[in-house]
């Protein structure tokens, strides 16, 4: 199929400008409509809250007694508490947030987590990443074992198909999938994993001189062709949907990014970005301060990229993780120490929302793990688990998750 000069992306958000041709990497990327992910465009959104954020501060166990007696200055007073059930309410800054929920699109997962006890933060997120706790010799990540299960026909697989934003792949994507790293969209400066970002046609020769995968040998040059027309469409002046403001900031400014790149209709089917600075030992604060800074710039990007995707956002699960929570009491210097068990957000079009999954421990001190932290009640994997399994169909989980036990029965049935 020959198109010319002008090709107009899904959703009109990126067009292909002054070319005389389009190579058959992009006919395939953006044709695709025959077969498993490419047929029903589903898209996973993995987004890492690194430095261990604090969940019982996220989504407050407000009906807890023990919460306000263990957290005297930092605790969220109910009448601040944005309620969501009687038992649990958000913290004001994720009020964003709330239209999700009430529209069934957001489901939260507390008092879930690793089953490994470290409190080291590389290990964790090593561990968190890599789906294997506890086991340091795994090399790749979780999301590239999901996309290696996933049934695909190879002429569809395209060179975007895994994507993190940021200066290297991460961890989650590394594996025999190839996954590019863009640090930034408006100059496309990608890198292969564990090496500083650079320019597109270094980067991704590295990438293909190193891949020992024959498809991406075989198309290596029309993808340089690809991106250097995806460039040409100018997308620093890339204009989200009207009335979606995104936060200025690092955060979101990769969501607007990651929307781009989902609305260019390239094949992408896994993105990948972080936010850090949720180590709060110190001035953690309650309605104010540096949590609630945080929160309000991870809950304004969110909801900007959930609204700029428009009807996609039918087809797109979102899910959050963070390494570990933190102690259920503050600590002498108004903030909070490494926990254990945590909060996850899921969020996404075919989320069965509107409510808090998992088995809610408690917080009275003789059910505290440790006898200081909340307890793990709900394994991360069963959660990242299931959004693979139904996003991407992925439906290995022994090969996602090695020696994880984690089937479908164990899903909470959120997706």
């Amino acid at each position: 199929m020959a198109i010319t000069r002008r090709a107009v992306m899904k959703n009109g958000a990126m067009a292909l400008v002054g070319t005389s041709a389009i190579p058959s990497f992009l006919t395939r990327a953006v044709m695709a409509e025959a077969t498993t992910a490419a047929a029903n465009h589903k898209k996973l959104v993995v987004l890492f809250q690194r430095g261990a954020a604090d969940g019982l501060n996220i989504v407050v166990p407000h009906a807890e007694q023990n919460y306000y007696q263990m957290r005297p200055s930092i605790a969220i007073k109910q009448n601040e508490v944005i309620d969501l059930d009687g038992h649990f309410g958000l913290h004001p800054a994720l009020a964003p947030f709330k239209p999700l929920w009430d529209q069934g699109h957001l489901a939260i997962v507390h008092a879930c987590g690793s089953p490994d006890i470290t409190r080291s933060h590389f290990d964790a997120q090593d561990y968190m990443e890599s789906g294997t706790p506890g086991l340091k010799s795994t090399q790749d990540g979780w999301l590239n074992r999901a996309l290696q299960v996933e049934k695909i026909d190879p002429k569809l697989a395209t060179a975007f198909r895994a994507i993190a934003l940021g200066t290297q792949v991460p961890r989650t994507l590394a594996g025999s999938v190839p996954a590019i790293a863009i640090s930034n969209v408006n100059d496309f400066a990608v890198g292969a994993r564990q090496k500083n970002a650079a320019s597109v046609s270094s980067a991704f020769q590295e990438m293909y001189a190193e891949s020992g995968d024959a498809m991406l040998h075989g198309t290596g040059q029309e993808t340089f062709e690809a991106v250097k027309m995806l460039k040409a469409t100018d997308p620093a002046h890339y204009k989200p949907a009207e009335g979606v403001v995104y936060p200025n900031a690092d955060f979101g400014n990769k969501l607007k990014q990651v929307a781009q790149l989902l609305k260019a209709n390239l094949g992408v089917e896994a993105a990948f970005t972080d936010i850090g600075d949720w180590d709060t030992h110190q001035a953690q604060g309650s309605t104010q301060g540096r949590l609630s800074n945080r929160l309000k710039e991870f809950s304004e990007s969110i909801a900007a990229f959930w609204k700029d995707m428009g009807p996609e956002a039918e087809n797109i699960t979102i899910v959050t993780m963070s390494e570990f929570g933190r102690t259920a009491r503050q600590n002498g210097t108004g903030g909070t120490d490494h926990g254990h068990g945590n909060v996850m957000f899921v969020i996404g079009g075919k989320v069965k929302g509107g409510k808090v999954y998992g088995k809610w421990p408690g917080l009275a001190n003789e059910q505290l793990y440790e006898g200081r932290d909340l307890a793990v009640t709900t394994d991360f994997r069963q959660v990242l688990g299931e959004a693979a399994y139904k996003t991407l169909g992925a439906q290995n989980m022994e090969r996602v998750f090695p020696s994880g036990h984690i089937t479908p029965d164990k899903f909470l049935g959120i997706v």
